[in-house]
């Protein structure tokens, strides 16, 4: 079973930092891309950050210049580096990924279960 588990969540005053990690664990054979995406009390959810297999990245505009999503391969684990936090980054933080469990099979795609991130004014 392939699990992607997400910590680092907590509260944190407006212009604090937080990083979160999501390491996926189980039985697969590769991970493609790897992403970030929250969803706040009565909003849909939203892609905050990605990042493919090769490193390229993308943010969502509310994001930039204030969050960094890395990954690190050997440690099957994306991070999400959230700098200048502000109150409206108040949400569930999803980590999600695209993982190939075989070699023959289409990447498949897995969700955590979220960590909260509330930013006091």
């Amino acid at each position: 079973q392939v699990q992607l588990v997400e910590s680092g969540g907590g509260l944190v005053q407006a212009g604090g930092s937080l990083r979160l990690s999501c390491a996926a664990s189980g039985s697969f054979f590769s991970i493609n891309a790897m992403g970030w995406y929250r969803q706040s009390p009565g909003e849909q959810r939203e892609l905050v950050a990605h990042i493919t297999g090769a490193g390229s990245t993308n943010y969502a505009d509310s994001v930039k210049g204030r969050f960094t999503i890395s990954r690190d391969n050997a440690k099957n684990t994306v991070y999400l580096q959230m700098s200048s936090l502000k109150p409206e980054d108040t949400a569930v933080y999803y980590c999600h990924s695209y993982i190939f469990v075989t070699p023959l099979n289409n990447a498949r795609d897995y969700w955590g279960k979220g960590t909260l991130v509330t930013v006091s004014s």
